[in-house]
């Protein structure tokens, strides 16, 4: 569904992405996992042309390589934004409203949809975001991203600040989704233990490279990977 290839990204003399090549199958989970700084974010972002970058994206076969954001949105692919970026000052509906900007038609139906996986959000529809709690934060970027009924859903950095059981929950949803509804993910995370558990693959990036990539419950097992990223010696 998603192949990138020698994808390279620059910030000034600084080298972020160094040439990494990854593909994403239809109905998979991959997860990339690496420390802060290892060139993860930026890797999402030049996939969705929010950054300048060399290199081929293709999805589902098509070149998205110098799409602009908003059709590549079109095309079927969305992105949970690290730091969730909901808008504070709208409410929690207001929020799902703007989700659904190339699906307004079909707005109420999906919006249902949403405050079924995500009962917490009914509960808090008229809620500004700014007064939500960071799961509930969280929660929204979610299924802000899912109103514009995405192919492949893009994820970064999901569990950031939150409490244990929130990241249990949010991650049992994105398995949900996964299964029942053949959502494809590709999940960014330094939580590595929690998305090696729910991935299928999963690559390992390193100062802008991709330095493993297996099935991930070999990288769970790998004892390199539990001792730099799973903090078991």
């Amino acid at each position: 569904m998603l192949k990138v290839r020698n994808l390279k990204v620059k910030y000034g003399v600084i080298e972020a992405v160094r040439g990494i090549s990854f593909d994403v199958k239809a109905k998979e989970i991959v997860t990339i996992i690496g420390a802060n700084g290892a060139g993860k974010t930026s890797t999402l972002n030049a996939i969705f042309n929010l950054v300048k970058k060399e290199g081929e994206v293709k999805f589902v076969e098509a070149d998205i390589s110098d799409l602009p954001t908003h059709l590549i949105v079109r095309r079927g692919m969305a992105l949970v934004p690290e730091g969730r970026r909901i808008f504070i000052n709208l409410t929690v509906e207001e929020n799902l409203r703007i989700g659904a900007y190339i699906n307004d038609e079909n707005y109420e139906k999906l919006r249902d949809e949403m405050y079924e996986l995500f009962p917490r959000l009914k509960q808090k529809r008229n809620t500004y975001g700014g007064n939500l709690s960071g799961g509930e934060q969280q929660m929204l970027a979610i299924a802000r991203a899912l109103m514009s009924e995405p192919k492949m859903l893009v994820l970064d950095e999901p569990s950031l600040g939150l409490a244990p059981k929130i990241v249990k929950e949010v991650f049992e949803i994105l398995v949900k989704l996964n299964q029942e509804d053949d959502v494809t993910i590709l999940l960014v995370e330094q939580n590595a233990a929690a998305a090696l558990k729910i991935a299928n693959r999963g690559y390992v990036m390193e100062n802008g490279k991709i330095v493993l990539e297996d099935d991930a419950k070999a990288l769970l097992k790998s004892e390199e990977i539990k001792k730099k990223y799973l903090g078991i010696d």
